[in-house]
């Protein structure tokens, strides 16, 4: 057993195609078929579903390719440090793949920018996702770390740096007649045509029941997974929405938009980043929570 087996088999789950598995592992198809053939001989399992096509894994090859990730994510936080220790400049190169919720995409600059002053090699993938899909993501080794809600659903088995606090605003077009208000309840709110992230966010869930803790309920217009799309729809289309209180302040003052502290109940969540509780971490996110927790708190208030 090598570890170019290995990274055959976690290619031919991520592609779910010989041929593209072959071609992102810059090998033959008939190579790497061969190298995870040798594999099951090796192990005395059927690892690949036998077909014409690729039909998946066997229940045995699910479990070789957890193994197989873990032995990866390890490989590669090896040499991550290895590297490190060659480096004359004391700086870290690599790439880390970031799940973030809609709602933090905007915020998550401020930790890129902070870490890219210390370690500029570092590069990094910013990936839109759920909640639950970031909590996946980070299980099967797809995403190094998450940006997600750390009090409001359980995050079991992850280590924990906050962020920031989320408080929230119903933004309008200026024109609307409450645009000059200085707060407005959720049950003023639930009136309003709203566009809302999709009921799969954790951001909607919170709304949802901040909603019901005023003993109300809203009915949106629309639903995005977008935040950008959020806010286009408010000053392009008129409708109303409930967002984080920074967006105006991150994305700067869009024409014709104005945000609206809401109250009763006045509803708050602390966000931060979260990685799998593994020792030892990759130096990489190491370096990244360590750059998270020199973070001042952002300026949500």
């Amino acid at each position: 057993m090598d570890i170019r087996q290995l990274q055959y088999l976690a290619a031919l789950a991520r592609e779910k195609h010989f041929t593209r598995a072959a071609i992102a592992c810059n090998v033959t198809q008939p190579t790497l078929s061969g190298r995870i053939r040798q594999l099951e001989l090796e192990l005395e399992v059927p690892i690949v579903e036998r077909g014409q096509r690729y039909r998946g894994l066997t229940p045995e090859g699910e479990r070789v390719l957890k193994w197989a990730q873990v032995i990866l994510k390890n490989w590669q936080s090896m040499q991550e440090e290895i590297g490190h220790l060659k480096e004359t400049d004391g700086g870290l190169s690599g790439r880390l793949v970031l799940g973030g919720i809609p709602s933090a995409l905007p915020m998550i600059p401020r930790l890129t920018k902070k870490i890219g002053l210390t370690h500029p090699g570092i590069e990094f993938t910013v990936l839109s996702q759920s909640s639950e899909e970031i909590l996946r993501g980070i299980a099967d080794f797809s995403v190094d770390v998450g940006i997600t809600y750390l009090d409001n659903e359980p995050i079991t088995g992850l280590l924990a740096t906050p962020l920031y606090v989320e408080r929230y605003c119903l933004y309008v077009p200026e024109s609307h007649p409450l645009a000059d208000r200085t707060s407005i309840t959720w049950r003023e709110a639930a009136n309003e045509p709203l566009c809302l992230l999709t009921p799969n966010m954790q951001n909607r869930r919170i709304i949802d029941r901040a909603f019901e803790s005023a003993d109300c309920q809203a009915t949106p217009r629309l639903e995005t997974n977008s935040v950008i799309n959020l806010c286009s729809n408010v000053r392009l289309m008129g409708l109303a929405s409930i967002m984080p209180q920074y967006i105006l302040e991150v994305l700067g003052d869009p024409s014709g938009v104005k945000a609206i502290p809401l109250d009763a109940p006045t509803i708050e969540h602390s966000v931060g980043l979260v990685v799998a509780d593994r020792d030892p971490l990759s130096p990489l996110i190491e370096a990244l929570r360590e750059t998270a927790a020199q973070l001042k708190p952002a300026a949500t208030a």
